[in-house]
């Protein structure tokens, strides 16, 4: 199972792109949704919370500490949180596990399995890159959301599509989403 979880940064439509991708794929998700996402879903978006979470095989809330989501006997392959708001990062990179993204997040380093976090914001601080070069040193991959464009973007839809083939890339999952590189 891959964990998705949305935080509260500008870019939802990546992690809901994503949820799309892999149920088109048969591949079994768990999705995390965090409050103020949950806001700026509606902001960005033409789909309710309601709608992404029915494209999740499972749904956890992300207050609810006691779900088996944040146990590290609760089996998952990988998590990515996309995207990945500068306060999560940071709860991330210093172990402050206060919700149930923060707490997988967690978990996924301290087991050492696959975490790939697409951080949204530009530009970067001082402090954002500290804590970026703290997750990527204790494993996770760091994923921004940067377009190649030598694979010729054209429109808002090759850009995402070049991105979540690229995260579809660091899970292994073989895709045809962008051009690549020849």
């Amino acid at each position: 199972m891959i964990i998705v979880a949305i935080t509260g940064a500008s870019g939802v439509t990546l992690g809901v792109k994503l949820l799309k991708t892999l149920k088109d794929l048969n591949i079994e998700t768990g999705l995390l949704i965090s409050d103020t996402a949950k806001t700026i879903i509606e902001y960005e978006l033409d789909i309710s919370c309601e709608e992404i979470i029915n494209i999740s095989d499972h749904y956890y809330e992300n207050n609810d500490l006691f779900s088996s989501v944040n146990s590290g006997s609760f089996k998952f392959d990988s998590v990515v949180i996309i995207p990945c708001s500068m306060k999560t990062l940071s709860a991330i990179a210093n172990a402050y596990a206060a919700n149930s993204i923060t707490r997988v997040a967690d978990v996924a380093l301290k087991e050492r399995r696959k975490i790939i976090i697409v951080p949204r914001e530009t530009p970067l601080r001082t402090a954002h890159i500290e804590n970026i070069l703290s997750i990527s040193k204790e494993g996770g991959i760091i994923l921004p959301p940067i377009p190649g464009y030598y694979s010729k973007i054209k429109t808002l839809e090759d850009m995402e599509n070049f991105i979540i083939g690229k995260v579809l890339d660091s899970l292994g999952i073989n895709n045809d989403l962008y051009k690549r590189w020849e």
